[in-house]
């Protein structure tokens, strides 16, 4: 893509990205829409909001939406617990409402005197109405605070990154609004790759014989959640850190317990895999095969 207009993403030297990714991210910039990424958990969706601040230079405001979560909280809060304890005990000057006022995530975002990126993450954990309340300020990049008669609007358009893990249907109204993308599971080559940025000096042997057994875990149907690349970084780190040979790696898979992490998908594996082919001693779900 030109970037001609705007700072051009190119990736971070920590996070590695698809060239659509890379391309999702531009267009949405040059239009100025958010970016609604989704892809199964483990896939990067919040860090790539933190690579984009990384690659562009500019800071990350992050809104972590929880099932409580209400467009308001994103905007402004006004404490009038404060105030009324105030009044009671004469600290401040209640009159001035505009001290009680506190901006959410994205009022900071819309107050920065430079231009951030916004994550707001996992948007489809909050109620169905939560995306539709937030479609006048995301287009507008502006609201008004009926307190104290004053709008807060843009001094920068933030970069928006939206979050979802597909837990919900977004409001078709909300899509309209979004550019979006789909982060696919990374391919045997892709993934080598990401696994190089967090472990430069790995042996080949040990990255080659633990690739082949991540993918035949992912492989598994039966499995209810299949290890994600997160889940694989941190197996590659306790395989390293205990000092573990590429053949036993392959072969008992030590540390499974950083792998699978619901205990039926645990089971099914001793009882179809792991006792079938190496005749391993079991222990607990949590525990490693010594």
């Amino acid at each position: 893509m030109n970037n001609d207009g705007f700072d051009q993403f190119k990736g971070s030297h920590d996070y590695v990205t698809s060239e659509a990714l890379r391309n999702a991210v531009n267009v949405a910039v040059a239009l100025k829409r958010p970016l609604l990424v989704r892809g199964e958990p483990g896939t990067g969706k919040t860090l790539l909001a933190h690579s984009i601040a990384n690659g562009l230079g500019k800071k990350l405001t992050i809104w972590n939406v929880k099932s409580t979560t209400k467009a308001q909280d994103g905007l402004y809060v006004y404490d009038t617990v404060q105030r009324l304890n105030d009044s009671r005990f004469g600290d401040r000057k209640v009159s001035d409402i505009k001290q009680y006022i506190k901006l959410g995530k994205l009022g900071q975002a819309f107050a920065s005197p430079e231009q951030v990126v916004l994550l707001i993450d996992e948007v489809d954990k909050a109620d169905l109405e939560f995306p539709n309340d937030l479609l006048n300020e995301l287009d507008e990049m502006s609201f008004y605070i009926p307190e104290t008669n004053e709008t807060i609007a843009a001094v920068h358009r933030p970069i928006v990154i939206i979050t979802s893990n597909a837990e919900k249907e977004l409001p078709d109204a909300f899509l309209r609004r979004c550019i979006f993308h789909y982060i696919e599971f990374p391919d045997l080559e892709l993934m080598e790759e990401i696994v190089r940025v967090h472990f430069p000096s790995i042996q080949d042997n040990l990255l080659r014989e633990a690739l082949k057994t991540f993918y035949s875990l992912r492989e598994i149907s039966e499995f209810r959640k299949k290890p994600s690349t997160s889940e694989l970084i941190d197996w590659l780190h306790a395989l390293i850190a205990g000092g573990i040979s590429p053949d036993k790696a392959s072969k008992e898979i030590p540390f499974v317990g950083t792998l699978l992490k619901k205990e039926t998908d645990y089971e099914y594996f001793v009882n179809n895999h792991l006792n079938k082919k190496y005749s391993s001693s079991r222990t607990g779900f949590y525990g490693l095969h010594q």
